[in-house]
């Protein structure tokens, strides 16, 4: 059964580049309301906790040195089927491959930089939520 909550943190090259606002807008015109946000600078610890189930493969101390680089902008969003609608929004994590007008397409430079995460599953946007908000910051 699909929810109506996901995450998404605006990593560190998006918030860099200035693309902060115009991410934020283009959330809110696809239709989802943004429930819960802040931005904040992930420790390696919080990093390699949000990550740890990419511990084992060889991308992993990068995505962490990349991720604990420069501010994230973290928020819980609110739709219906918002998991896969969200998805794709923000489109294929390869930019080159992702579709035109999706936030990657637009705002990525690399698979690496790649500008935005998006839950992948309910159970994720659950965890990923609570990670981030604690109960009183969550509505």
């Amino acid at each position: 059964m699909a929810t109506n909550k996901t995450l998404t943190m605006i990593k560190p090259d998006a918030v860099k580049a200035g693309h902060t606002g115009a991410i934020l807008a283009q959330i809110n015109e696809a239709g989802f309301r943004i429930v819960a946000l802040k931005m904040t600078q992930l420790s390696t610890a919080a990093a390699e906790r949000f990550y740890a189930v990419h511990k084992e493969r060889p991308f992993f101390g990068e995505l962490v040195e990349f991720m604990t680089s420069g501010p994230i902008v973290a928020a819980i969003l609110e739709k219906d089927n918002a998991v896969a609608d969200f998805r794709t929004l923000i489109g294929s994590t390869n930019p080159a491959e992702a579709a035109e007008g999706t936030i990657r397409a637009k705002y990525a430079t690399s698979i690496g930089e790649n500008a935005i995460h998006g839950s992948d599953s309910d159970e994720n946007a659950q965890i990923e939520g609570d990670f981030h908000f604690a109960g009183l910051e969550q509505f």
